[in-house]
């Protein structure tokens, strides 16, 4: 049984959108909820580009990757993801960081559709 979950995220801030799409791509706000069970639920995001976003959380909050290789660590801004990939991928970063990081993570992904 398949529900569907949807968010407006306009005027509100990254983290509390975030948090709310998290916990119900866990499922935890239906009452079936076991953590060992992979729930499926859609969750909808509208609205991406009109979050309310701090000037300093957009220069001070940084996303780290590092390839393996000397010299391959590289770091971006919030600021710059938002300008390349748009308020979507800052958002579902933020969701992603927030689930578990289990089998179940990349399911649960799938259940997530965000738009601008």
């Amino acid at each position: 049984m398949k529900d569907t979950y949807a968010i407006d995220a306009a005027g509100r801030t990254l983290g509390r959108v975030a948090s709310e799409a998290a916990k119900a791509l866990m499922g935890k706000t239906r009452a079936d909820y076991v953590p060992h069970v992979r729930s499926e639920v859609k969750v909808t995001i509208a609205n991406a580009s009109k979050l309310r976003i701090s000037e300093r959380k957009r220069t001070s909050q940084v996303y780290q990757t590092y390839s393996g290789y000397p010299g391959g660590q590289r770091t971006l801004s919030l600021a710059t993801v938002a300008a390349r990939k748009g308020y979507r991928e800052v958002l579902r970063k933020a969701i992603e960081r927030m689930l578990p990081r289990n089998t179940m993570r990349v399911g649960r992904l799938k259940n997530l559709t965000i738009t601008e």
